[in-house]
């Protein structure tokens, strides 16, 4: 079984965090791919867990590996929720969305007790955008107005394809990935592209990571908030 050698000692670690019985919150992208594949094993060897996906692909893929699935609305809580990020600065503040599943991503690591984040040392950054992209949802109605708004903001927005068309979303909209600085006040950010009517979210993840494992070499390092 796949289990992408080279992320092997992040999904390995990220194991630690799974006791029996929990309820799983799978995230999307190469490093939550990688720790799908190893949770997979784990079941294989008695492992009871139930995972809840953030995206059609990470479904699927839980589904071959016999991961027992459940939706939101089956579930209370979910107990931990494990992903990837695109960016992580000093206080565990992310950007994520570069896999297309911001939305359902966000509302799995809200509804977590738990969010643990799993990246290579190249996406720990000092400032946030220091990558200089952010990924926005929108809804395909408000598809030129979002776009025209974004650029009045400063944030010029490319709109993301795939296959020579544009890309849709497991909810059926759009993504936009907005050229960036780096961002002294995300939060302030966040407020004023959510103010945007017809967009849905970003891919912006503050104050929600309780831990992030950052995967250098054979080594993991592990940081926590606050620590």
């Amino acid at each position: 079984m796949n289990t992408q050698p080279g992320l092997a000692p992040l999904a390995a670690a990220a194991l630690d965090f799974i006791a029996d019985g929990s309820v799983v919150g799978l995230g999307s992208g190469r490093a939550a791919t990688a720790f799908v594949h190893a949770l997979g094993q784990r079941v294989q060897h008695g492992l009871r867990v139930r995972g809840v996906a953030t995206s059609t692909a990470t479904a699927n893929l839980a589904a071959r590996l016999g991961i027992p699935l459940a939706t939101l609305d089956e579930v209370a809580d979910i107990d931990v929720a494990v992903d990837g990020a695109d960016e992580v600065d000093p206080d565990l503040n992310l950007i994520k969305g570069l896999g297309g599943a911001l939305i359902r991503e966000k509302i799995v690591a809200a509804a977590a007790r738990r969010l643990v984040i799993l990246v290579g040392a190249e996406k720990v950054v000092p400032v946030l955008g220091s990558h200089g992209l952010l990924p926005v949802e929108i809804v395909p109605f408000g598809f030129s107005f979002c776009q025209r708004r974004l650029s009045q903001l400063g944030y010029p927005p490319t709109p993301r394809q795939a296959g020579g068309r544009l890309f849709v979303t497991d909810n059926g909209n759009y993504v936009l990935d907005c050229q960036i600085p780096v961002l002294r006040n995300p939060a302030d950010v966040e407020q004023a592209l959510r103010a945007i009517p017809g967009i849905v979210g970003t891919g912006l993840f503050l104050n929600m990571a309780d831990t992030v494992l950052i995967q250098n070499g054979e080594q993991v390092q592990t940081r926590r908030r606050g620590n």
